[in-house]
């Protein structure tokens, strides 16, 4: 009962984040009056607060976890029935060479399947904490071992 109404819940979404955009008979694109987003910046600017990471909670769990997971792991029914590969953000390797920006990008624009998160949905410093909401999963997690390495025979004397 709950993978139907998952599957649903997904494919509204993905409709919802599809649709064309508004257009003039001229075929350009209307002007909004509100001024257009900055261009993200390359370090995340925003200070978390117990406030602001409440927000983000909210955000992740409305836009996010459905596909992501409460946890970050990735390994939710959604995801397996689209034949999804995410990455587990309980795992501390996981976002380690993934810079804040390029992060910002993905939640922003969207990726492969993933829709965008829209400016009308999270403002830029929503998202930016929501950065910090998805890095902060893997704290307190134990880091992964490394891989073991191989020795060097020890001389026998």
């Amino acid at each position: 009962m709950l993978k139907p109404l998952l599957v649903l819940s997904a494919v509204i979404l993905f409709e919802i984040s599809a649709a064309p955009a508004p257009t003039l008979a001229s075929g350009r694109m209307p002007q909004d009056t509100a001024a257009a987003p900055a261009s993200p910046a390359t370090t995340n600017p925003v200070k978390p607060t117990a406030a602001s990471q409440a927000q983000a909670k909210s955000i992740y769990a409305r836009d996010c976890a459905l596909c992501h997971g409460d946890n970050g792991n990735g390994k939710t029914d959604l995801a397996k029935d689209m034949q999804l590969t995410l990455s587990d953000w309980t795992d501390p390797k996981a976002l380690a060479n993934r810079p804040d920006q390029e992060l910002f990008h993905v939640i922003r624009d969207g990726k492969d399947k993933m829709p965008s998160e829209a400016v009308g949905r999270a403002k830029d410093d929503e998202v930016w904490n929501i950065i910090h909401y998805i890095r902060g999963m893997s704290k307190g997690q134990p880091a992964a071992p490394a891989a073991p390495t191989a020795e060097a025979p020890k001389p026998n004397n």
